[in-house]
């Protein structure tokens, strides 16, 4: 896979899109390190989601800085890093790019009903299903402006792992 300039890509979305599947995937595949974003949420952060709160702005701001330091630092000993994490606004992902200006996003992209079905089929520790709306509500999609993707996750992982790669050769240097 030839990525250009692109060494931390950070693999987005709501909950149950398949973040930390296709971080997982895309990393093996190139050979970068993954992280996964929600193993830096803090305890107050989990208990919060585990009650069936959102998290506010002020609760994400902390964890949206452990994870842009994390990407800052992996420039000095991985060859680059795929991140599972929400980054659901702009602004979360504008944070991010203070840590890593040339992040590449992939914004994992479906409807409702597919991704509540997927909520309903496997469990989670700490996100309920009741939390899927909130975050509907809270997504701002990628902008033109913005270095990524979107990507239909009706595929199958292969298969979005496979466009990735094939997006990165056609357009190495932009989103």
């Amino acid at each position: 896979m030839h990525t250009g300039q692109v060494r931390s890509i950070v693999v987005m979305g709501v909950s149950g899109s398949g973040k930390s599947t296709i971080a997982r995937a895309l990393a093996q595949r190139i050979g970068f390190e993954f992280i996964d974003g929600d193993a830096l949420h803090s305890p107050d952060n989990l208990a919060k989601m585990s009650n069936g709160h959102a998290l506010s702005d002020d609760d994400r701001t902390p964890w949206l800085n452990a994870i842009g330091q994390l990407l800052k630092d992996a420039h000095s000993h991985v060859p680059g890093c795929v991140v599972a994490c929400s980054a659901l606004k702009r602004k979360y992902r504008d944070l991010l790019r203070e840590y890593v200006p040339d992040t590449y996003f992939v914004m994992l992209d479906g409807a409702f009903d597919l991704i509540q079905a997927r909520l309903e089929a496997r469990p989670h520790d700490f996100m309920p299903i009741s939390l899927l709306a909130s975050q509907f509500a809270t997504l701002e999609p990628l902008q033109r402006d913005e270095r990524g993707v979107r990507v239909d996750i009706s595929l199958t992982p292969d298969e979005i792992v496979s466009q990735l790669e094939t997006e990165w050769r056609i357009y190495p240097e932009s989103g």
